[in-house]
């Protein structure tokens, strides 16, 4: 039996309800990689966190309510999955991240959070190794700073 939705987060993972703009999340997940470069106001509804944005500060914020829904929700739980793959992927096919400064270093500090606080350490670690693995084969080019974030944001 489905969860019943306790916010418009929920709502969005689950497929029930759509963003800002009116995307669902499986329209976002078929994005180009070009336009999850460009487009900056989906990885808050992807990736929720019970903290403003600074980057998106109309974002909703996640609820403890949503939080205890959405992970007992297994429709939820899939899309933060598959929204993790899909992040992976852009990740593996694009360079633009690997430098000293990027906004996508963020983006990647966001996700393991939310994955950790929604899905679980294991997911999140594993995210964080395979965001590793490319950094290193790409010659280690991200500033210690956003490592450290992101190591943290891992192992919290």
């Amino acid at each position: 039996m489905p969860v019943p939705s306790s916010g418009p987060l929920h709502a969005y993972l689950t497929g029930d309800g759509r963003d800002s703009r009116g995307r669902c999340a499986g329209d976002v997940l078929l994005l180009p990689d070009e336009t999850l470069e460009e487009v900056h106001d989906y990885i808050q509804w992807l990736f929720p966190l019970p903290t403003r944005s600074i980057a998106q500060p109309n974002a909703p914020v996640l609820t403890k309510a949503e939080i205890d829904a959405i992970k007992v929700d297994p429709r939820a739980v899939e899309t933060l999955r598959r929204a993790a793959e899909r992040m992976l992927q852009f990740y593996s096919r694009t360079r633009w991240w690997l430098t000293g400064q990027d906004h996508n270093h963020l983006r990647i500090t966001r996700i393991i959070r939310s994955l950790r606080l929604l899905v679980g350490p294991d997911t999140a670690q594993a995210f964080h190794r395979d965001i590793l693995t490319l950094h290193d084969r790409a010659g280690a080019p991200v500033n210690p700073r956003s490592l450290q974030f992101w190591a943290e944001a891992a192992h919290d």
